[in-house]
């Protein structure tokens, strides 16, 4: 892949990765209650379950893109239109996306628990499901072989997921006391919305 093509994808990718979701909001919250090392644990489940959510979307993908290119522009708009309603949920305060609300208790798990509960929660994240399917068409160069490329951008995928789970679980201690203020978690997700928003605009106006 070129390098101009990469240089888009990072960021964009990191930028859609580090916005608030249910993954990001899981690390974060374990990062509060029971720290980094132990959050290790639902990390590497959640990058699982992300390896496993992109590589069948990639395929799908791939078999959409080689079979009925011009259904291509259907799933942009599709794809836009639902990270466009998260936002606008997320704006609300309301769905699975937003920030958890002051006084919320995580229970003590065991080890393989909360690598489980890292795994279930990437399979079942509907927007990761949407990111890939949309994210990845525009990256790929149909005139070459779509596996190596399909491959590179899965491993980079994972490589800045896992940067963003430690920034979140790192940070959770760090932003306890300001998320003890229920305003400022409403103000987060609003930022967080209108972020998810202008994503879904870029995706299907792109």
């Amino acid at each position: 892949m070129s390098a101009a093509i990469l240089s888009i994808f990072i960021p964009t990718f990191f930028f859609v990765s580090i916005t608030p979701g249910m993954c990001m909001t899981l690390s974060l919250s374990l990062g509060m209650s029971i720290g980094v090392r132990r959050s290790l644990h639902m990390m590497w489940g959640e990058l699982l379950g992300v390896g496993l959510v992109a590589t069948a979307a990639a395929a799908g993908v791939a078999a959409l893109m080689l079979q009925l290119p011009q259904a291509f522009i259907f799933l942009k708009l599709g794809g836009g239109a639902y990270l466009v309603w998260l936002g606008i949920q997320m704006w609300q305060s309301k769905g699975k996306l937003v920030m958890p609300e002051p006084g919320t208790e995580v229970r003590q798990q065991g080890n393989l628990q909360l690598a489980l509960n890292g795994f279930i929660t990437a399979i079942a994240n509907p927007k990761g499901w949407a990111f890939f399917i949309t994210l990845l068409p525009p990256f790929l160069d149909q005139s070459q072989p779509l596996a190596p490329q399909l491959s590179m951008l899965i491993a980079m995928i994972l490589l800045l997921e896992f940067s963003c789970l430690l920034i979140y679980a790192s940070g959770g201690k760090a932003l306890r006391h300001l998320l003890l203020d229920r305003g400022n978690v409403k103000l987060m997700n609003r930022i967080a919305g209108s972020l998810m928003a202008g994503v879904g605009v870029w995706l299907a106006l792109g």
